[in-house]
């Protein structure tokens, strides 16, 4: 018997252990719960619903902040590439060869370079995809942070934030373009660049020149620091080529535009885009085109390639299709870029350039 004469009705004492065990489970799944969110496998730690910045596919990402930390990238980037040329101390090595049976040179100005902007865009957006030219150790991480500040000169141009999905965004770093004239000390050649792309096209360029301290960017349907000249010629242009192969452009140039016109070897795909703009820098040379006839890279083109298209302007592969910035990291049917220029009318007069470019 029940002491002081109470006596336990079986159902009471069923319905009593049921809440009990009510209870326990409500304490011991929201613990759960609150377990799981830590590992990405529930909301928010704290109770929170989760945002769109915080959704599976990484949320949305503001293009003018994109900016401005590429544009810092580049500038960090090229003081690395700066020291290290100035230092006489490159420790230059081959990573191999060429297509065109050329060594392809790397130095430490390449990797520095390399890490600074790596590490930078990585810590301001590390949900974009990152493609650089120069492979990024592991095991040699660092974070280098940016204070969120937009400078004055992007949010005159780009007034309101560009908002896009980070999954779409694709960044494609060059910490050093013109390797092969770092060496030689042909100084004037050298960039380090950036670009953003969006599904594959071309919507930020950065062109940094570390020895003059010069940076052009631009963004397509935004904005720019870097406008195109008042005049072109286009019946017997000044065409830039690469160092590597001027003779093979020229030949069939000759044919296309006559005697008249000028062929001008050059480093580097950042600095033979640059010829095509009015750029305030006296070792910049200036051209009417710019003609590859040979396999190139996409982080070697992408950021020329955006600040071309924001400026009106054009970069194609020699028969003329656009470039995508996805996918792989080359392109095989060389390029043709122009401004102000009737651009469908010049890959149609350079068939013969097109099938060299496959030789």
């Amino acid at each position: 018997m029940a002491p002081m004469g109470i006596r336990l009705s079986p159902l009471g004492v069923a319905v009593f252990c049921l809440l009990g065990l009510g209870v326990l489970y409500h304490l011991y799944s929201g613990f759960l719960a609150g377990r799981f969110s830590l590992f990405g496998l529930g909301g928010e730690p704290g109770g929170g619903a989760a945002g769109p910045a915080a959704s599976a596919d990484g949320g949305t990402v503001d293009l003018r902040e994109m900016l401005a930390v590429s544009v810092l990238a580049a500038v960090r980037g090229g003081e690395e590439v700066r020291r290290v040329r100035e230092s006489n101390v490159l420790h230059e090595k081959s990573k191999g060869k060429t297509r065109e049976g050329a060594d392809d040179k790397m130095t430490s100005g390449d990797v520095l370079s390399n890490r600074k902007m790596f590490y930078l865009l990585k810590t301001a957006f590390p949900s974009v995809q990152i493609n650089t030219e120069e492979h990024v150790d592991a095991a040699d991480q660092e974070v280098i942070l940016w204070d969120r500040k937009i400078p004055e000169d992007i949010l005159k141009e780009i007034a309101t934030p560009q908002e896009v999905p980070a999954e779409s965004v694709t960044v494609w770093i060059d910490p050093l373009d013109a390797t092969q004239e770092y060496t030689e000390d042909l100084r004037k050649y050298v960039t380090t660049m950036v670009c953003v792309a969006v599904n594959g096209k071309p919507v930020l360029g950065v062109i940094h020149k570390p020895f003059s301290e010069y940076t052009a960017w631009a963004m397509v349907d935004g904005g720019a620091n870097v406008k195109a000249r008042t005049s072109y010629n286009e019946k017997t242009p000044r065409i830039v080529v690469s160092r590597s192969h001027s003779g093979m452009v020229k030949q069939v140039a000759l044919q296309t535009f006559g005697n008249q016109t000028t062929i001008i070897p050059a480093g580097g795909a950042g600095y033979k885009v640059l010829a095509l703009l009015d750029v305030p820098d006296k070792s910049q040379e200036k051209a009417d085109l710019y003609i590859h006839v040979t396999y190139i890279k996409k982080w070697d083109i992408c950021a020329g390639n955006a600040i071309l298209k924001a400026l009106g302007g054009h970069m194609t592969t020699l028969s003329g299709e656009e470039i995508s910035y996805t996918g792989s990291d080359g392109i095989e049917g060389g390029l043709l870029a122009s401004i102000r220029m009737n651009h469908q009318a010049l890959v149609r007069k350079l068939p013969d350039l097109e099938k060299t470019g496959h030789k």
